[in-house]
């Protein structure tokens, strides 16, 4: 975790560094602002694999191009975790997670980093908690209207029993804002 957010630190700074026109709120378009909607799949890993085999969900993300490179704005979506059938009592289980997004885009079309970061709630009747704080470290291919991406999400319960962590892949189609 210390390593994730160290490299979270790193590339803030060099965002920082690399002077841009900034822009306000205010001066929301159809060329710098976008609704974010798609499906990601994953495998899930650690603890929770013992539980679940599969983890399938739908992302919307709201998102503020600040500069011409850099991205702000609130994600959330939900993903559904499938039980192992050979698993005596496990049973499916749902994430909602709800945080702020940050992305880097060198170029207008090519390579993206990003990351989301903020509070994910769990649902289901086996989850003993409500819920954790979570990270999505992302790193794909953008181009005007698509986004593909793989990632790696991890929800930190009070509880590390029930810390939940994902790899997988996703795409998102950007509806522009008018």
């Amino acid at each position: 975790m210390k390593k994730l957010l160290l490299m979270g630190a790193f590339l803030l700074a060099g965002l920082a560094v690399h002077a841009q026109t900034t822009r306000d709120l205010e001066d929301i378009n159809e060329d710098n602002s976008w609704l974010k909607l798609g499906i990601n799949a994953g495998v899930p890993l650690g603890d929770v694999a013992d539980f679940s085999s599969f983890a399938l969900g739908l992302d919307a993300a709201g998102q503020f191009m600040r500069t011409d490179n850099f991205g702000l704005g609130i994600a959330s979506g939900y993903t559904h975790y499938f039980a192992k059938s050979d698993v005596m009592g496990a049973e499916d289980f749902g994430v909602i997670p709800l945080g702020a997004m940050f992305r880097y885009y060198p170029q207008p079309a090519g390579v993206f980093v990003g990351t989301d970061l903020g509070y994910s709630f769990y649902t289901g009747d086996g989850m003993a908690e409500s819920g954790g704080a979570y990270v999505r470290p992302q790193l794909g291919y953008h181009n005007y209207d698509w986004n593909i991406f793989g990632y790696y999400n991890h929800v930190f319960g009070s509880d590390t029993a029930i810390d939940v962590q994902t790899f997988g892949v996703a795409v998102t189609y950007n509806i522009r804002f008018k």
